[in-house]
């Protein structure tokens, strides 16, 4: 029997193919808020081994998902090389901001293990908990996104500090991208070594550069993370989900090896069917908006994607994170009418 999310990622096909939901695991679930209001901050709980283990269980116990993701955040990897990260109650993530080559010195060489042990134990835990059926997947975010935040200090709308930066210093920005290359190897390879079956790595914010930045600091550098995850796991299974990539998401397939692509609720199905799905499997692509309506809208929804990808190696997961406000009746409407 095997886990099914596995045999996917080998190129099997499923007729009712494995489901898990990126967010799957935070504040649309009453558990999940429940443990929030006990750990303190949001960093708090991304480290504390007993508590992200539950919330990551949380979302498994009550839908039965094909694969479980570990808790935890794209921001840890720069609190790890030394900088200032936090999480402030509706403003989001603050952070110092890195801008030249003074605060590319200041970053540690490696990872600091009082920060990555608490993930990594995590991992262990839940890989212990989880039935045989369940995958266990970990995850980084990938260099450009996480450089985007380091940069700027916070979240923006266009990520256009990153952008600058990458244009009138090529050099140092190359330098910071590298470093982040180097981190996040370490960083999968130690999820992996302590139980992690598959890997996500998520760029968020691939969708703002244009082609020949995306091929320099997204492309580029997942090649990279990816022929390093591997040489010290061999035959990783590794998923990258570079969001917004539209026409760029072929080259990135065929010059990253990953595999399997993630792909937003914008992407035509029709072309991933065609291009994508010839390669690797395909994760996706549920509009996040059409589960938090939920009724006929979302029936819809499922049932292209079903159509349109159903044919062939699939992973059937959302274009994006759950929002908060989801109901949970209209996960579970999905879930039926995925598996029905």
């Amino acid at each position: 029997m095997g886990k099914k999310l596995l045999r996917v990622l080998a190129g099997k096909h499923e007729a009712v193919p494995p489901v898990w939901l990126m967010r799957q695991a935070g504040r649309y679930l009453p558990e999940y808020r429940a443990i929030r209001e006990r750990a303190g901050g949001f960093l708090d709980l991304c480290l504390n081994p007993e508590l992200a283990a539950e919330v990551t269980l949380q979302p498994v116990r009550r839908f039965g998902f094909d694969a479980a993701i570990l808790f935890s955040d794209i921001l840890v990897v720069p609190l790890a090389l030394g900088r200032k990260v936090e999480f402030l109650v509706g403003e989001g993530p603050k952070l110092e901001p890195l801008a030249d080559g003074e605060g590319l010195a200041a970053l540690r060489d490696n990872l600091d293990e009082r920060v990555v042990a608490p993930v990594y134990e995590t991992v262990r835990s839940v890989k212990a908990l989880l039935g045989s059926k369940t995958t266990l997947i970990g995850f980084c975010g990938a260099p450009w996104t996480v450089a985007t935040y380091m940069v700027a200090g916070q979240g923006t709308s266009d990520q256009a500090p990153a952008r600058r930066f990458a244009h009138y210093d090529a050099d140092n920005f190359q330098r910071l991208i590298d470093r982040l290359v180097q981190a996040s190897t370490e960083y999968l390879t130690g999820q992996f070594r302590a139980g992690a079956e598959v890997v996500q790595v998520f760029d968020t914010w691939a969708g703002v550069l244009s082609p020949d930045q995306f091929d320099r600091w997204c492309i580029l550098p997942m090649q990279k993370i990816v022929e390093g995850v591997r040489k010290e796991v061999p035959g990783a299974k590794i998923i990258g989900f570079p969001r917004g990539a539209t026409a760029m998401t072929l080259p990135y397939v065929e010059m990253t090896g990953v595999s399997a692509i993630g792909i937003d609720w914008t992407f035509p199905r029709m072309i991933a069917r065609e291009t994508l799905q010839q390669r690797v499997p395909v994760q996706g692509n549920v509009d996040p908006l059409a589960l938090l309506a939920g009724g006929t809208a979302l029936d819809r929804e499922v049932d292209d994607v079903m159509k349109e990808l159903g044919g062939g190696p699939l992973i059937f997961n959302l274009g994006h994170g759950i929002l908060p406000e989801t109901p949970i009746v209209n996960v579970e409407r999905m879930l039926k009418r995925v598996r029905g």
